[in-house]
């Protein structure tokens, strides 16, 4: 759609600005070009010189050209970069064809795979990029700047436990320093979460991740040690040193198969072939600890979770050497320029978190 009407005012802006005279001449006798010299001797219609379609596509459009050029620069493909900007492969094509045709310089080497910028085209990377994220970014500095407006919104998706235990703190950072930006805290977990990413329904989320899709970027900011935990009175409470083996005989308190610690769980067990039972699968930690301070089973859970407060109904050990630390990172969309809202309390996060982002380097393959 977005082809045919630039393409369309293209020719009709050529149109304009040719002589009447000239019009009906063109109109009345086919014209011979370079690549099908023939068709001006049998009468069938001329095909239109790529070139020259070339050269006055866009024309004119600087910005969708650098929009372009940029998104092919930081999501490594073509394909990629025209997924981006809900167009064609082509006419993404034809807009950087057009921006290094007026610019003079070959700012891409195209690949197999991927392309990498040329020495001019990281030049003009560095130049483009910001003009590109500050338009992007222009209302939200706008409504900023003026007194009594709110800043604007901001939605990160999150499940429970990383709401509940890792988030308090960032967020009461947040409001102080931007009390005037509306903030949502998506309650979602798994499958969900990432939908309302890749549908632009949040900004970008919070959570743990051992797979990561090639259209994310996860970075992790913060890990936790897996850490048993045991009713009191349980026949492993007083063992010092438990091994994977040991839990075998008891029921494992588990939350549902689709979360990451039911995979990772799963998986450890079945790298060391030992064999074990989940007694209950249910979601939420504190729902966890207290069904194992009920005596109704053992559970592997992730240190965010325990508190000082379960100190008098639970018994902990920490089982790193079993089982892996777990990570807990913020989740984008590669090619996605983050609003400032997002910027900011990323930025509380981890200072500079951002500056690492994978999708800014350039030629990214898959994983």
């Amino acid at each position: 759609m977005f082809d045919k009407q630039d393409d369309s005012m293209a020719i009709i802006e050529s149109v304009k600005r040719t002589p009447n005279h000239l019009i009906a001449n063109t109109l009345r006798c086919p014209v011979a070009t370079k690549h099908n010299p023939k068709s001006a001797l049998n009468g069938r219609p001329a095909r239109p010189d790529p070139e020259s379609t070339a050269r006055f596509y866009y024309k004119g459009s600087r910005f969708k050209q650098l929009q372009a050029f940029v998104a092919i620069a930081q999501l490594g493909t073509l394909t990629r970069a025209a997924e981006s900007l809900f167009l064609s492969a082509p006419s993404v094509s034809l807009r950087l064809q057009a921006l290094e045709r007026e610019l003079g310089a070959q700012l891409l080497q195209r690949g197999r795979r991927h392309v990498t910028l040329t020495r001019a085209g990281q030049t003009l990377l560095e130049y483009a990029r910001p003009l590109i994220e500050g338009l992007d970014t222009l209302d939200a500095k706008f409504h900023s700047a003026l007194p009594g407006i709110a800043e604007g919104e901001l939605t990160i998706a999150a499940g429970t436990s990383t709401i509940q235990y890792l988030l308090p703190p960032l967020v009461t950072a947040y409001r102080k320093r931007y009390p005037s930006v509306r903030l949502q805290l998506a309650n979602v977990t798994g499958k969900d979460g990432l939908a309302m990413l890749r549908s632009d329904h949040a900004d970008f989320a919070v959570g743990s991740m051992l797979d990561v899709p090639n259209d994310l970027l996860y970075q992790p900011f913060r890990r936790y040690d897996p850490m048993l935990i045991l009713p009191r009175g349980h026949p492993l409470a007083e063992q010092p040193n438990v091994r994977l083996e040991d839990l075998s005989p008891y029921g494992l308190i588990l939350p549902p198969q689709r979360l990451t610690t039911y995979r990772m769980v799963d998986m450890v067990f079945k790298q060391h072939r030992v064999p074990y039972t989940v007694a209950i699968e249910v979601g939420g930690w504190e729902v966890i600890k207290q069904y194992v301070g009920m005596g109704l089973g053992i559970s592997i859970v992730t240190s965010i979770c325990l508190t000082d407060a379960d100190q008098g109904n639970l018994v902990s050990r920490n089982m790193n050497g079993w089982f892996p630390q777990r990570s807990y990172g913020v989740v984008m969309v590669k090619g996605k320029y983050l609003p400032a809202e997002a910027r900011n309390f990323i930025n509380l996060i981890r200072p500079g978190l951002l500056h690492h982002r994978e999708h800014d380097e350039i030629g990214d393959s898959e994983r």
